[in-house]
């Protein structure tokens, strides 16, 4: 296990009380969803389809994943450690805000009703079946790191009424391109950098937009990524982390979560 393991498990605790969470969902390839590819550009013509009418808290319910919607992945519904207030979340520049908030999974503008699930990857047992004794140090290191290579992803559902959710995109797109050599936010007190943001490939829905975000928190190099999809009045952000993904390479976009809860809107 590489040198910096222990001290980055120890960061992931700093990183749950930071939204980013607490137990890991895998990261699928280098792309968001993997549906129709003229989808999703957040060009002109989505954007000026009629605003759908916006969905009632129980139907977010009913159109958020649930267990077994997303193969080898674990669905729980999102406890209160993931419910952050606007407040909560403050960024050293105030056009980065709604990048930070996105991140935190705290709804942009007015919604209607918002619910949330955090979805993990089942992590690797390189040595199950196995008792400690009867492992060289190469497999007791495999398994270690194993267990704790998984990405954990924060997946937040806000419909809104009228153009809400495509203003909502619209807003978010804006500040991460205004916001693109990075930002210091702060979440409940626990401060973390964020180097840079490097637009990432995604599609489904009405509009979708993906960046990798590489950061920094008590001289730990940690990865992120937020992937945004709107889907008629529904605006869903997926905010991704893993405390074991290499450093220097950017953390893959959750694709199966991705595609699997834009199905289930589409």
């Amino acid at each position: 296990m590489r040198s910096t393991a222990v001290r980055r498990t120890a960061l992931a605790a700093a990183a749950a009380s930071l939204v980013l969470l607490v137990s890991a969902c895998g990261g699928e390839g280098s792309g968001g969803g993997t549906k129709d590819e003229t989808k999703g550009k957040g060009d002109e013509s989505a954007a000026a389809k009629p605003a759908a009418k916006a969905l009632s808290a129980a139907e977010l319910e009913k159109a958020a994943l649930a267990q077994g919607d997303v193969e080898a992945h674990k669905v729980i519904k999102a406890g209160p450690q993931d419910d952050m207030a606007a407040k909560d979340v403050t960024t050293d520049k105030a056009e980065c805000e709604p990048v930070a908030r996105a991140l935190a999974g705290v709804p942009l503008g007015e919604p209607v009703a918002t619910v949330k699930r955090r979805v993990t990857a089942e992590p690797d047992a390189k040595a199950a079946g196995k008792g400690l004794d009867d492992l060289t140090d190469e497999e007791i290191d495999g398994a270690m790191e194993g267990a704790f290579d998984i990405t954990t992803s924060l997946v937040a559902l806000s419909s809104y009424e009228s153009r809400g959710a495509a203003d909502a995109f619209s807003a978010l797109k804006s500040a991460a391109t205004a916001c693109a050599g990075g930002f210091t936010m702060t979440m409940s007190g626990a401060e973390q950098k964020v180097l840079k943001l490097t637009e990432a490939k995604v599609s489904g829905g009405d509009e979708a937009v993906a960046w990798t975000m590489p950061s920094e928190q008590d001289g730990e190099k940690l990865p992120f990524n937020l992937a945004v999809v709107r889907e008629g009045s529904t605006f869903t952000t997926f905010s991704s982390f893993n405390i074991m993904a290499p450093e220097g390479e950017p953390l893959p976009l959750p694709a199966a979560v991705v595609d699997a809860q834009v199905a289930k809107l589409g």
